[in-house]
């Protein structure tokens, strides 16, 4: 008895790989050469060695302009206060994870004052809007990192505050290292403008649905998870 054999055959999938073409010449993958996006915000210099907001440069602010002034650079072009005073609002979240804290506290802040889908919202609006919630990002950062438990810091020590910064490290600590709070506002107005990291892209996703600004705001920060 005799038997016959033959050669084994490659799956499907890898003769289907086998007969795909190589990429023609000039091939670039993903989004090489690609513009993502334009603006006229921040302005790095091509070979990195220097950043500018608005055509200020970066060296001139860091140290010398607090970091809501600089805010008001980045979002209204100028400078000026730019972001108001946090509302005394507790954090209603409370579970020791930073992250999960804020990104539950803010979405919160849509229906408690009435944040309409950013559609139905004019500029002026949305960008005050966008002001309050980002200040109220900071308090709940700082309430929550404070911790469980710890009493929070009495209102009347964080109104004594003349930045956004030392309220927030106030909030925070309760009587921060001066030399802290200039480091913390000089860090946020060198990071001040990314316009195109995970969380930032996740927000601009959002907001391009007609999202409203809390919730293009608790979104990004649940980006920062991944």
């Amino acid at each position: 008895m005799s038997t016959a054999s033959t050669a084994p055959t490659a799956p499907a999938s890898a003769a289907q790989a086998e007969a795909v073409p190589p990429p023609p010449p000039g091939f670039k993958s993903g989004l090489e050469g690609h513009v993502a996006f334009r603006t006229q915000i921040a302005e790095p210099d091509k070979d990195g060695g220097a950043l500018r907001y608005r055509g200020v440069d970066i060296e001139d602010l860091v140290g010398k302009v607090s970091f809501g002034n600089v805010w008001a650079l980045l979002v209204d072009g100028r400078f000026g206060p730019g972001l108001p005073p946090a509302d005394p609002f507790p954090i209603p979240v409370h579970t020791g994870d930073v992250r999960v804290d804020v990104q539950a506290a803010l979405a919160m802040l849509a229906p408690y004052w009435g944040y309409r889908p950013l559609l139905d919202t004019d500029e002026p609006e949305a960008r005050d809007q966008l002001a309050r919630a980002s200040v109220m990002a900071l308090s709940y950062v700082a309430q929550s990192a404070r911790g469980i438990g710890v009493p929070a810091v009495p209102q009347r020590r964080i109104d004594e505050c003349t930045t956004i910064t030392e309220r927030f490290m106030t909030r925070w600590r309760g009587d921060p290292d001066p030399a802290h709070t200039r480091a913390i506002d000089a860090y946020w107005v060198s990071a001040g403008e990314h316009g195109m990291n995970a969380s930032t892209f996740t927000a601009r996703v959002i907001a391009s649905t007609g999202a409203d600004v809390a919730a293009a705001m608790s979104g990004a920060i649940g980006a920062m998870s991944g």
